[in-house]
């Protein structure tokens, strides 16, 4: 129970990667605050900071689900006050809230660009700032945030620009908090090494047979749980890789991560910046 009575501050958490790492924490009674902005089912995709919440408590956690833009300041500011009214304090910031839309420079409208860059740079700044007063009076605190190592090269902006902007910007308040917040809170990020078959994703893609070369969120969850035990003095300023943080852990065999048990490791598909 590495996480009892840790509180853990999750953006986006409704669904997908951010829901299955709540889930993983709560089985091991850490408070999960859900602060995303679906509180009434979308469309398209699946859950809502209530049924997060739900799943959530159902795996042995407690959870508060804030309904939280994340590119409001004002709404930022209320739910990291709400969390540590309820909950004594925040012990650990998961920044995994993001916006994605893979259109080049001629396709992609303003307002797109916009979007992107506001929840993935502007709001890992935000969430950052917002909980850092709180994350530096907690024992162990941590900030984990799922963007890619920073591997600027033209391949990985070329077909998207902005949104290649916007999600190495979460990279970069890694890199830079690291530095300044060193021996006081770690940040670290995390990335998966092949695609994660999510419904967000599978949408932004429009490609549902592709899902089927991709690995199952729970490997993310399994290797943000591995990270976040770490110590938070020593162990900051890393871009981990998911499969590599696992093998570190002695995990040899992934088959139970496919989402297809018949596709062959080789097979899988690399995710983007890898």
């Amino acid at each position: 129970m590495h996480f009892k009575n840790k509180t853990v501050f999750i953006t986006g958490g409704s669904r997908g990667i951010g829901l299955e790492i709540a889930k993983k924490l709560a089985t091991e009674g850490a408070n999960i605050v859900i602060a995303a902005k679906t509180s009434e089912p979308h469309p398209k995709l699946p859950g809502t900071i209530h049924t997060a919440a739900a799943e959530i408590e159902a795996a042995g956690g407690k959870a508060l689900a804030c309904m939280v833009d994340i590119r409001d300041e004002n709404q930022v500011l209320a739910a990291v006050k709400l969390a540590v009214e309820t909950f004594g304090g925040i012990d650990i910031l998961i920044n995994n809230a993001s916006a994605i839309q893979l259109t080049g420079t001629l396709h992609t409208e303003m307002k797109k660009y916009d979007l992107m860059n506001q929840v993935n740079t502007r709001g890992t700044y935000l969430c950052a700032q917002a909980c850092l007063p709180y994350l530096l009076k907690s024992e162990n605190p941590q900030v984990l945030t799922l963007s890619p190592p920073l591997n600027v090269e033209a391949r990985w902006f070329e077909n998207h620009v902005a949104y290649s902007i916007a999600k190495f910007g979460m990279s970069l308040c890694t890199l830079g908090m690291a530095s300044e917040f060193k021996g006081k809170v770690a940040f670290n990020s995390l990335w998966p090494k092949t695609i994660i078959a999510t419904a967000a994703i599978e949408f932004a893609v429009g490609n549902a047979s592709m899902m089927q070369l991709g690995r199952k969120a729970t490997i993310m969850a399994d290797a943000a749980a591995a990270i976040l035990q770490k110590d938070a003095k020593t162990v900051t300023g890393n871009f981990y890789i998911d499969e590599d943080v696992l093998r570190a852990e002695g995990v040899t065999d992934f088959t139970e991560y496919r989402v297809n048990p018949n596709t062959p490791e080789n097979q899988l598909l690399p995710d983007f910046f890898i």
